[in-house]
């Protein structure tokens, strides 16, 4: 996969449609590529850190920070006066956008992710359900919402409890409801399907049996868009907290290697059925009976996506733009090795004691982790205020391991050296979970926050003794010592003399 200083770039600049974190990490490999990035921005970032990153920045306007990250018409219009012959996504934002997709083609640009009908086929989730039984990949049994909605209530109801309501245009846990009972299906569909409308602008709604205590399991995959396509193992997802990922791992924690090979059998299957091109990601959920299912899949880079970069030693970007410029796949299935144990930690402005709500405030103080088996991936710096105006998702730190548990123990000692002071984050909360005897046990499940609620509580805080200490560390610093003891003018000439 590695591309010569002398040899002609791919492309010549490459417009980044993201910001924050994953903005810079595909800026990291345009620049190892020689190529050109371009950075958008809203008015209130536009001295970002991925802003002054990129060799080149223009402001996009909006009435909302979300909003011009948004507008497909004005990123294609910066991309075209610039220059760019083609754009990366990212993820979230325009990164599964179909439309968007099929108008950066229009413009005579490259768009760096798969092409818009398969956008379309996987955005879909009732398509990409029937896509999947169709070839041979296993689907939960499941209904579809109709107008007659008692005839949806008595359609699943034969399925049987519990189930999962889901939305059919949705994702990252909107639209999603757990039923375990028949008197309650009608009103969850009704909020389920109200939820999906807001959101994704489709109320469509679907039910399918819910698997208790279930493993979130998902596998990389590279597509040539010509039905050649290969894997690069699963990743653990199943540390979720309402539907949402907040420690990931590659591979699996344990897993029998005849369950491990089924499940990437049959994300490879479902790929190369779909002539699927550039990276993606499938998603399954693994039952305690060892049964799974597929879920959906991902058309983009996901955000863990630095975990199987560090088993496989493969750098996924440079695989996305190598595909997209016609290269055709970096590997052959055989040559694909995975080599130890990668945790990732989704570093969050949020206060976990208090639900998990957002949190908002300048970074007073900000230090990182280093050493050679960690990444921290970010675009953070000291000085910066964090806002509300975007995901609470500050940042991402990841460490390798010779194995799981090695794994862990550095994990956990990085956490206790990341420092970020002025606002709430869920740092010492992830130390609480990763030293959780049932989490280095393996014995993971998407319910695993909510059943060890009383073992992530934080300890009580005696307020006196934390005083004590923070006295004693604030006076062990030659900066506040002096600004309590060194007197100024005009204090400092009247020597002696007191009032």
């Amino acid at each position: 996969m590695s591309q010569s200083a002398e040899a002609e770039p791919l492309f010549r600049k490459v417009l980044v449609a993201n910001r924050g974190e994953i903005a810079v990490r595909v800026m990291r490999t345009l620049r190892a590529m020689n190529i050109l990035s371009v950075a958008i921005c809203h008015r209130v970032e536009r001295d970002a850190v991925h802003a002054r990153f990129a060799d080149e920045a223009y402001e996009i306007k909006g009435e909302t920070p979300v909003a011009a990250h948004l507008d497909a018409d004005a990123i294609i219009a910066v991309a075209r006066d610039c220059g760019a012959d083609a754009i990366h996504p990212g993820y979230g934002f325009l990164s599964e956008n179909a439309t968007f997709a099929r108008k950066v083609v229009a413009a005579g640009m490259t768009f760096i992710g798969p092409d818009a009908d398969t956008i379309d086929l996987m955005g879909d989730k009732i398509s990409a359900r029937n896509f999947a039984a169709k070839h041979d990949v296993p689907v939960a049994p499941s209904v579809q919402a109709q107008d007659d909605m008692s005839g949806f209530v008595r359609a699943a109801s034969e399925i049987g409890f519990p189930l999962l309501i889901k939305a059919a245009a949705g994702g990252g846990g909107k639209g999603m409801s757990v039923v375990r009972d028949a008197s309650e299906l009608s009103e969850r569909a009704r909020i389920a399907s109200s939820e999906a409308q807001r959101y994704f602008g489709d109320g469509r709604i679907y039910a399918e049996t819910y698997v208790d205590r279930p493993r979130h399991i998902e596998v990389q995959v590279l597509g040539d868009g010509k039905g050649g396509a290969i894997h690069l193992f699963e990743r653990e997802c199943s540390i979720q907290r309402r539907f949402q990922k907040i420690v990931e791992e590659a591979p699996s924690a344990p897993l029998p290697e005849a369950t491990r090979a089924a499940i990437c059998d049959a994300a490879v299957r479902l790929a190369a059925a779909a002539r699927y091109k550039n990276a993606g990601t499938v998603e399954f959920i693994l039952g305690r009976d060892g049964r799974f299912f597929f879920l959906e899949m991902n058309t983009r880079l996901q955000v863990e996506h630095p975990v199987t970069e560090m088993i496989c030693d493969v750098d996924l970007v440079r695989a996305q733009i190598e595909i997209a410029a016609g290269g055709g796949l970096p590997l052959i299935q055989r040559e694909v090795r995975a080599n130890g144990h990668a945790i990732e930690c989704r570093i969050c402005a949020e206060d976990p004691d208090a639900g998990f709500l957002p949190a908002t405030g300048p970074i007073r103080l900000l230090r990182a982790p280093t050493g050679e088996h960690i990444r921290f991936e970010n675009a953070l710096e000291q000085g910066q205020r964090v806002t509300a105006d975007f995901d609470p998702m500050l940042a991402k730190l990841v460490v390798w391991g010779r194995d799981r548990a090695e794994a862990t123990d550095r994990m956990v000692a990085a956490l206790k050296q990341l420092t970020i002071l002025g606002l709430r984050t869920n740092i010492d909360y992830l130390i609480r979970l990763l030293e959780a005897a049932a989490f280095r046990d393996g014995a993971l499940h998407t319910g695993f926050i909510a059943e060890h609620a009383d073992i992530l509580a934080p300890a009580t805080v005696d307020e006196r003794l934390r005083d004590r200490i923070l006295i004693a560390a604030a006076l062990g610093q030659r900066a506040f010592r002096e600004a309590i003891t060194v007197v100024g003018e005009p204090h400092a000439s009247m020597a002696g003399w007191r009032n």
